[in-house]
């Protein structure tokens, strides 16, 4: 697994994940199977990262084919960190020919009623 200093990207044979400060944005690409949470906390303090540079953040996952367990878990579990934040504007934009985004994105709204949802 190949990070910069400044964690703005991860990028894997099977995945890449990067930050646009620009467009305030982390990017999802590829298959996202880690084993655990443990294995997800670089990919969680990406996130972390990104947020704290902005109070409007998007995550757009329409080309994160599969995404497993505990990387559902680990996107819950940044949901409720910025709900508990409370001053962050977020939104989530997955694919609707993707099965478990489909599923899945709109169970984390119940986490954060606020949460955007948008469906391309």
């Amino acid at each position: 697994m190949a990070r910069s200093t400044e964690l703005v990207e991860i990028k894997t044979e099977d995945y890449y994940i990067w930050h646009d400060p620009e467009t305030s944005t982390v990017f999802f690409r590829g298959f996202l199977r880690l084993a655990g949470i443990e294995e997800y906390k670089p990919v969680m303090d990406l996130l972390l990262g990104a947020l704290e540079k902005s109070p409007n953040f998007t995550i757009n996952l329409r080309e994160l084919q599969f995404l497993n367990s505990s990387g559902i878990s680990m996107l819950s579990m940044f949901v409720i960190k910025v709900r508990e934040k409370g001053n962050v504007n977020l939104a989530l934009q997955g694919s609707e020919k993707i099965l478990w985004q489909t599923k899945s994105l709109k169970n984390l709204q119940r986490l954060m009623p606020g949460l955007k949802v948008e469906f391309a």
